[in-house]
């Protein structure tokens, strides 16, 4: 399937900010199963991008500016061609060892609550593919899809409490339950193609990888509680949210930044109207 997406970010600032610096995660990269047939990033703003590639291998661009900025537009968009592995994951750039996956983040921690509700939906179940399985499942049928009540800030353990929350939200409680029971689990930030004809959407996407004995790296998408497809684009991974943002940065003024964000995905033969 060849995919085409669109991804504008657009900022404006309540006073003009003196600069901006950000780091961008936006570009994917080839692997097995995903080949990117072309791929640019636009700026609405005079300024300048330094191509280069965070600790996990992901593709960045550094983008500087200097003011005074009143708004800021970013855009990125492309066609990937991608085929259906079943969620296995191969063919990516792997930097550290499969150890470093089982650490910790404020994001990712696992209380009590959490660890009961892992070692409950994995009883009995001994090979390491069914218990990630059976997580996937028994994540997507507790937590309700709810745009409201968390940010990009909101740690596994509330979302749990909350039993409702986004794509990022369901991946960092998957993740949080893999790892309490030993099993290697990082956070991925892509695309989806959506099935029910809604091509513009509001976000990007996110889903884990687990690291699975005999099959290595694994997708698991618990929002949508299947295995990721040939609908599914990835752009990068991270051990939480954090670590595979899209965009990260700061800027020196600017007072209060105002942020909206559209995403148009869709099959290629597609033509939209901007």
């Amino acid at each position: 399937m060849r995919i085409a997406i669109q991804h504008r970010t657009h900022y404006t600032y309540s006073s003009p900010a003196k600069s901006i610096m950000q780091l961008l995660r936006l570009t994917p990269r080839n692997h097995d199963g995903q080949n990117v047939r072309h791929w640019r990033i636009d700026l609405g703003s005079d300024g300048t991008l330094k191509a280069g590639e965070d600790p996990f291998g992901n593709l960045t661009h550094m983008l500087a500016l200097t003011g005074p900025i009143a708004a800021l537009e970013v855009t990125v968009e492309g066609e990937v061609e991608t085929e259906d592995r079943h969620g296995v994951v191969r063919g990516t750039y792997e930097r550290f060892p499969i150890g470093l996956y089982l650490r910790e983040t404020p994001l990712t921690e696992a209380d009590a609550a959490l660890k009961e509700f892992a070692h409950d939906l994995t009883a009995g179940k001994k090979d390491g593919l069914e218990r990630l399985h059976a997580l996937l499942l028994g994540i997507n049928g507790a937590i309700t899809f709810d745009t409201a009540p968390t940010t990009s800030a909101t740690p596994a353990v509330e979302a749990f409490k909350l039993k409702r929350g986004v794509c990022q939200d369901l991946t960092h409680i998957f993740i949080a339950c893999a790892r309490h029971l030993g099993i290697p689990a990082r956070y991925v930030g892509g695309y989806m193609l959506r099935t029910d004809g809604m091509n513009q959407q509001e976000a990007g996407h996110a889903w884990a990888e687990a690291e699975v004995e005999g099959l290595g790296w694994v997708g698991f998408d618990p929002a949508n509680g299947i295995c990721p497809t040939e609908y599914h684009v990835r752009v990068a991974v991270g051990l939480d949210y954090l670590g595979a943002a899209p965009i990260r940065g700061t800027r020196q003024g600017g007072a209060e930044e105002q942020m909206q964000v559209a995403v148009q995905i869709g099959q290629a033969r597609a033509q939209w109207q901007s």
